[in-house]
């Protein structure tokens, strides 16, 4: 069980603390309630632009990384379609630099023409590297278009396309930080051997003073039911050919996400799932294959992809994988097997919840989610699914009429 203690600041700043004494180390996390899904779509990438950007510096703290280095800690940020995250690790008797550089940057960010350059052309290499260069680098982005039709998540975060990354004017930059970045759009985690009246007063003290830029609503398009399979075909110079098979799923507060995520962890969650066994070992049929949830706060995607041995139809690897999730469907999942993943889930959320980085994210995203405390539910919410449940929700799920199927050809294959 963990124990948590929530603040709100004047300025509309969430606070949740957590203790743990068992180590010299505290995080701080900031997640702001932006991602790539709040982009314009004429300048997509702009979150991920905006989080390296964070790096860039403020007139009072030029350089961020070299004064978290002096105060003995660690810092990092990641982007994803919903949220930006940003959190310090330090010790603990240091921690008020956090909340000062936190703070600092927060209101005080040098969004100068050179600063925005550097960072652009970091993208820049980043998208070609990431999407250009690197083999199989595009499927994110075909596979969003073709799943996503009006709501934004159908472009990547990274950008959906480098031009986008190239010509998104400085002006468009500065808006996107003052109206996503302030403490009205921020949650502040903070883990670690404190008091909560300690971190709360250090919150009012750096953070209080900053105002609530207005936050116009933006209602985000409800993406249409899928009612029909969709089917594309590219060929690249990969080397082998691969199938990627995307289902609309439901969202992270839906009832049937436990479900939805312990379908994919029967099929694929090692050596012992359904296709690891079944198609991979079995079959003589491809070189890799994986099912895995994009985990969106809206409706996203179950994926199953493999990877083709050389001279394997799409036909015989597309049939076993069928065959696999018909079975599924039809209930054929066994209490043991149901077990197994909702044990190894549990496992897995306990672990990573003794590190004070991951609580202090995980926290700030349930409260994002609306309530820190639904840490302390969250298994018992996936120990609630049933194989009856499991096997209509896989019925629904993996329908054709729900399916968007690529067909990823090696050129020359």
């Amino acid at each position: 069980m963990t124990k948590t203690s929530r603040y709100r600041l004047g300025n509309g700043l969430q606070v949740v603390h957590s203790r743990n004494c068992a180590t010299g180390m505290a995080a701080v996390n900031l997640l702001y309630r932006v991602g790539a899904k709040n982009e314009s779509p004429e300048y997509t990438g702009l979150a991920h632009l905006c989080e390296h950007l964070m790096f860039g510096g403020t007139a009072a703290v030029p350089k961020f990384d070299s004064v978290m280095v002096e105060a003995g800690g660690d810092n990092n940020a990641w982007t994803n379609s919903d949220i930006t995250n940003y959190y310090d690790i330090l010790p603990f008797e240091n921690v008020e630099t956090a909340f000062w550089v936190e703070a600092d940057r927060m209101q005080n960010l040098l969004l100068s023409d050179k600063s925005v350059e550097v960072q652009r052309s970091v993208v820049q290499e980043e998208f070609k590297q990431r999407c250009l260069n690197a083999p199989y680098g595009d499927v994110g982005h075909i596979l969003r278009e073709m799943v996503y039709k009006v709501h934004p998540y159908k472009w990547p975060v990274i950008g959906k396309a480098l031009s986008d990354i190239e010509n998104v004017p400085v002006e468009a930059i500065k808006a996107f930080y003052r109206r996503y970045y302030n403490p009205g759009n921020a949650i502040l985690s903070v883990v670690g051997n404190l008091d909560s009246e300690d971190v709360f007063a250090l919150a009012e003290k750096w953070f209080a003073g900053i105002p609530c830029a207005e936050m116009p609503e933006r209602t985000l398009p409800c993406e249409p039911t899928q009612l029909s399979a969709r089917v594309k075909e590219v060929e690249r110079d990969v080397p082998h050919n691969m199938i990627v098979k995307a289902y609309r799923m439901c969202g992270r507060l839906d009832n049937d996400y436990p479900v939805c995520d312990l379908l994919s962890d029967v099929l694929s969650n090692g050596r012992s799932s359904r296709l690891f066994r079944n198609v991979y070992a079995k079959g003589n049929l491809v070189a890799s294959i994986d099912a895995s949830i994009t985990g969106d706060e809206d409706p996203g995607m179950l994926i199953v992809k493999a990877q083709l041995l050389p001279g394997v139809s799409f036909d015989r690897v597309e049939a076993a994988i069928a065959d696999e999730l018909r079975k599924v469907a039809d209930g054929d999942v066994s209490q043991y097997e149901l077990d197994k993943v909702v044990n190894k889930y549990e496992s897995n959320a306990l672990f990573s919840n003794l590190n004070n980085d991951e609580l202090a994210s995980n926290l700030a995203y349930f409260e994002m989610l609306g309530n820190a405390e639904m840490i302390n539910e969250e298994v018992e919410r996936y120990r609630a699914t049933t194989l009856g449940r499991m096997a209509d929700v896989a019925s629904a799920l993996f329908a054709e009429s729900n399916c968007s199927t690529l067909y990823y050809k090696a050129r020359n294959s």
